[in-house]
Parts: C-alpha cells; structure tokens; sequence
C-alpha cells in the first residue's frame, strides 16, 4: 500500500492537540511526529485539524438514495455508491446503516433490508468506507426473525437495535409519547382501530409503504393481534445477538422499565432515551448512551425530547448519531464547539472513540500508533462548522477536496 504523511498540522491526539506530522502505512497508523519522506505521499495538512475520521453508530440517511420521493426507487447498486461518496465527504469512515426490519411492504421490508445488505457485500470491493449494519428490528416483524439468525452470523458482525414503533404509533391518544409506560407493560393503552385520527397519524408510514391510510391501519390492526408472542420473540432474538457477540442497543425507551427489560437480555446501549432519569440510570451501569446529531444541529429535538446537546454538556451522551442526515454530525460538531458545550476532545470524542468502545470496534476511534488509519482533515474556522478536506479509510484515501495535495 501506498505510505501517507499528514504533514505537520494540528492533530487531535487522546492527550489533546499537537503539533505534529502523522505517518500512515499499510492500513493503520505507523508514527506520530515522523518528518516527510520521500517514499511517502505528502499530504497538506498545514492550517488543518487533523482527527480521528467519525463512526456513525446509526445512520439510515441511505433510504433517501433508495427512495429519493415516496415511491420513486433507485437502483440498489446506484444508491449503494451515492452513500458511499456522501459517507467519504462528510469525514464518515465507519457507517452502520440502520437497516429497518419491519412488517411494512417496501422500503422497510425484511426482502428489502436483505438485498441492501446484499448488494453492500457485492459492492464493498469498489467502496471507500467500511460500510456496517445496524439490523434495526421492528419487534412485531416476527417474519424477520429467519433473516436476523442468518445475518448475525455474517462478517463484520452487525449490530442489533431493538425498535417498537408499533406500539409507539398505537399508543392511546390521552399517552403521551414521552412519558408512554413501557410498551410490553399491562398498563399500556392502545388507541381505538375505529378513532379515525389514526389514519392521520400512519399517514408518512402508508405514503413510504405505498398503502392507503386505511390499508395500513388494517395491517396494524393484523400485526397487534402478534402483541401476546413479541416477548417470547424478543428474547429469542437477544439470545441469537448474544451468541454472536453483537452490540445491542434499545431504541426510545420512555421508562427505566423499558430500558431495564431490554439490558436483561445483554444490550448495554440505549439510544435515543427519551428521559433524563433513563440516560443517568444508563450512565450510573456504565452503558452507552446515544443521540442523534440533527437534534443538536436544530437546536432540540423535533418530537420534543432531550436536548442532545444538553445531554453532551452533562456527560449523558457517548455517541451521536447522524440518524436521516449524514452532514449533522459535522455541523452538530461545529454547533457543540460555537455554544462552548464542552471541550474539543470530549465533544469530537461523540462521533470516534465514543462509538468505537460502544461497538467493540478497538481498533479505530483515536489516533495513536497501530490503530486503524482511519482520519479526517478538517477546515474549521473558529465558530463555524468544520468541512472535510480528507477523508483516509484504512490507510486510503476516501475523499480528498481543495489543497490537501500541494
């Protein structure tokens, strides 16, 4: 493989930041301080920030490629590639792509969930970045489980999120959506299949199934009617991700019931909790804790939730999420540092070694010697976002813009 040098710049090391050159061989990081060679490729990192490239521990802005209108699909193949370059320019070395499992036809079906995963390994060879999947499973797909059981056994191994927006879109119309008990629990209310304003509420879920609103109540009302089997399924699926040693997480849980009952079974991160007591409960039991970065980037969360920035600022939040928006994590970066929300290294620590020690992933996430040559350089004017001027994946280059080879 081709030898790289970041020439001497600012590079975010675990210490803080240095002055220094950094030396990438063979895939991972072979010295911090060497002086330019000239059996190496020099690359322009004066008036850079150079940092650990990000992982992103749910992102499923890739549906957009898929589907770019309701209704309108493109070429798995097409959108595979357009993520990737995305991926590259915004400084994303590691994706896990939040593959929705669901019950609906279509987009979020297990058939298509399948082939995107398929179509990732066919095309890993000709992609830039080391492209992963978070098997998002909708706990009311029960026919999903046969996929789940054959693609925890493929490598990488994927992650495992636990997700019940079923009950969460069923939920009685006096509940609120924050402060809903725990959806498996006796004292959950479901709405009325005849209140009319659920058509109303499922109408984004028919438009991206390509259903009418009633059809998809219908299909609702057919899929609560498995509500007596989900924890029978829940608990076989947990024990197949602990057997294959797979992260899991347990998605928008209300209640420390909620989250409770998923860490039992083996997951040791909550993402996108919906209480402060959750997240500290969380915090105290040493798991990770995630939240997305567009709610960051729009100063709060669009359904009302924890300010994720908050929760960084208190040192309640791991790891940020791009969740649908591939650019919100830099900006949410740009955003943090602008409000003084906390130190560089604890904030970019968010989008690198935060998710890495959430994933298992130990060998990327920071820059140091013999880790994974994983590393973005950055433009970052004081106040405003950062831009990625360099983007490296293992030793290689993933993007590069500007100057950075001059």
């Amino acid at each position: 493989m081709t030898a790289y040098v970041f020439t001497t710049g600012r590079a975010l090391l675990p210490g803080g930041v240095e002055e220094v050159a950094i030396r990438v061989e063979d895939g991972v990081i072979a010295e911090i301080g060497a002086p330019p060679t000239a059996n190496a490729v020099q690359i322009n990192t004066r008036g850079l920030l150079v940092a650990p490239a990000m992982i992103d521990i749910h992102g499923d802005a890739f549906e957009r490629q898929v589907m770019p209108r309701p209704g309108v699909t493109f070429p798995l193949d097409v959108a595979v590639h357009d993520t990737d370059r995305q991926l590259a320019a915004n400084g994303i070395a590691t994706p896990y792509h939040a593959l929705t499992l669901s019950y609906e036809p279509g987009l979020r079906s297990v058939a298509q969930g399948a082939a995107f995963l398929e179509m990732i390994e066919a095309e890993r060879p000709r992609l830039t970045v080391d492209h992963r999947v978070q098997l998002r499973w909708e706990t009311f797909c029960l026919e999903a489980i046969p996929f789940l059981e054959q693609a925890l056994q493929a490598a990488p191994t994927p992650a495992l999120a636990f997700n019940d927006h079923t009950s969460m879109t069923l939920r009685s119309f006096d509940t609120d959506l924050l402060t809903r008990p725990f959806d498996l629990s006796p004292d959950f209310k479901a709405a009325d299949f005849d209140d009319p304003r659920l058509e109303a509420r499922v109408a984004g879920s028919a438009r991206r199934a390509k259903m009418s609103n009633a059809e998809f109540v219908a299909l609702m009302k057919q899929v609560w009617s498995r509500r007596p089997e989900v924890e029978g399924a829940i608990r076989r699926v947990a024990e197949m991700g602990r057997a294959a040693g797979a992260p899991m997480l347990s998605h928008d849980d209300s209640t420390e019931e909620a989250r409770s009952f998923y860490r039992e079974f083996g997951s040791k991160i909550a993402e996108f909790p919906m209480s402060k007591p959750v997240a500290e409960r969380a915090k105290a039991l040493g798991e990770a804790i995630v939240f997305g970065a567009p709610n960051v980037v729009r100063g709060g969360s669009h359904i009302g939730s924890l300010s994720a920035a908050d929760m960084v600022e208190e040192g309640l939040c791991d790891a940020l999420a791009s969740d649908y928006a591939y650019f919100s994590l830099l900006a949410a970066m740009g955003r943090l540092m602008a409000e003084k929300r906390g130190s560089l290294g604890a904030v970019w620590a968010c989008v690198s070694s935060g998710p890495a020690r959430a994933l298992g992933l130990e060998d990327r996430g920071e820059i140091a010697v013999g880790k994974r040559a994983d590393l973005v350089a950055l433009e970052w004017p004081e106040g405003r976002t950062p831009l990625v001027r360099a983007t490296f994946s293992a030793g290689r280059p993933a993007y590069l813009s500007g100057d950075v080879l001059s």
